[in-house]
């Protein structure tokens, strides 16, 4: 454990910044549940492999001091003396009984922020994912500040993970494909926190959204793998039905058509006992179909799949899925020979994703058109420019 908050926690030994996670633990959390300094210390101690000459020296007390205190022969009571042990210890002050202005900001800050991630999530799923960055860029930045002061506490640590995960998926729509590695790397950080939460539930969650995130980044071989864990550890048919999908897209681009084909049969037996997202659905599961067949090898399965009649939603689908459906549909009308029909719906997607503020689909849509479809391809490529521009601005 850093012996001064002001440390930053990548400067720190190895075993040091192992330790500094602990108070992110389950364990952590019982010990700190008791607020009992004698317990507290014993931990720290413990985790940091320190003997009570060093706690001591970390303290500013002498070793038959800090002794004392764990053997409940002397009890503190003094609010400066208890703040100065939280501050060494890079605890919260209300763990030991006292509450400061600063502590108490912090709180209200953990109850916004998780309102926050949520309203940002909902701002993604209606196509304003511009403004899901927007509000979490603010709230990533405070918490990564406080976690490099040493705080590590788990209701911190947690926003922290679920933070930088809207916030990289959110990227991952509103950036072009060249600058998608951004993306993935902020769900990538989501996982060096998460690994010390111990939740299999939230640890399943950030492997589906980083290997989406690595998939739309081109990096599709990492994708696979990050999708293959979160499925094999998913603890409930819910959690592995919102990985299947997106599995299935990431073997399609891989080209691995066993996996996609198990994917795809999975998600589509699991369809039948889950409550269907914006993700888990059989209109996504429709796209995912076609764009896989398609990588696969299998056009000609495509268009046949693509005649058949379009699958009912069965609940509210996200903007930026229809611009998606409508790309690969026009893609399969192409690869058929319907040059009318494609244009149709790939004009509708161009500008569907220029409303949504969506580069990466756009530059989906000027691959797919290229020099059959002059007139699309021209839109999509304006549009882009006009993105780039406010980008950059």
């Amino acid at each position: 454990m850093t012996a001064n908050r002001g440390h930053s926690m990548q400067g720190l030994r190895p075993s040091q910044r192992h330790a500094a996670w602990r108070w992110a633990t389950p364990e952590a959390q019982s010990v700190l549940a008791s607020r009992d300094l004698a317990v507290i210390l014993r931990f720290h101690r413990r985790v940091n492999g320190q003997n009570q000459s060093e706690t001591g020296a970390l303290l500013g007390y002498d070793k038959t001091y800090v002794s004392a205190i764990e053997l409940g022969k002397r009890r503190l009571t003094d609010v400066t003396a208890l703040r100065h042990i939280a501050d060494r210890l890079a605890l919260p002050p209300h763990v030991l009984g006292v509450t400061d202005l600063a502590d108490t900001d912090f709180r209200a800050m953990l109850q916004f922020g998780q309102s926050a991630v949520r309203l940002a999530e909902i701002a993604r799923q209606t196509g304003h994912a511009s403004e899901a960055v927007a509000e979490l860029w603010p709230l990533v930045a405070r918490l990564e500040a406080r976690a490099r002061d040493g705080h590590t506490e788990r209701e911190a640590l947690r926003l922290l993970a679920d933070a930088r995960l809207g916030l990289g998926t959110a990227l991952g729509n509103v950036l072009p494909e060249e600058r998608l590695v951004t993306a993935a790397h902020w769900t990538a950080k989501s996982l060096s926190v998460v690994g010390h939460l111990d939740d299999p539930a939230l640890t399943t969650t950030a492997l589906r959204m980083h290997g989406n995130e690595l998939r739309k980044a081109g990096l599709v071989g990492a994708a696979v793998n990050r999708l293959v864990r979160a499925a094999s550890m998913a603890p409930s048919p819910t959690s592995r039905a919102a990985v299947l999908p997106l599995l299935a897209r990431a073997a399609g681009a891989l080209s691995n058509a066993p996996l996609f084909d198990r994917a795809v049969q999975e998600t589509r037996t699991l369809l039948d006992q889950v409550d269907h997202t914006s993700l888990v659905n059989p209109v996504a599961l429709h796209e995912i179909e076609l764009r896989g067949l398609i990588s696969t090898g299998r056009t000609r399965a495509a268009i046949l799949r693509a005649e058949q009649a379009t699958p009912v939603p069965t609940t509210a689908i996200a903007p930026q899925w229809s611009v998606i459906e409508l790309i690969t549909t026009g893609k399969v009308r192409l690869l058929g020979g319907d040059t009318r029909g494609a244009a149709e719906l790939l004009t509708q997607a161009v500008n569907e994703a220029r409303t949504q503020r969506l580069p990466h689909q756009l530059q989906r849509i000027n691959r797919i058109s290229g020099h059959e479809l002059v007139e699309v391809n021209d839109a999509a490529a304006h549009a882009l420019s006009q993105l780039r521009t406010e980008m950059a601005a």
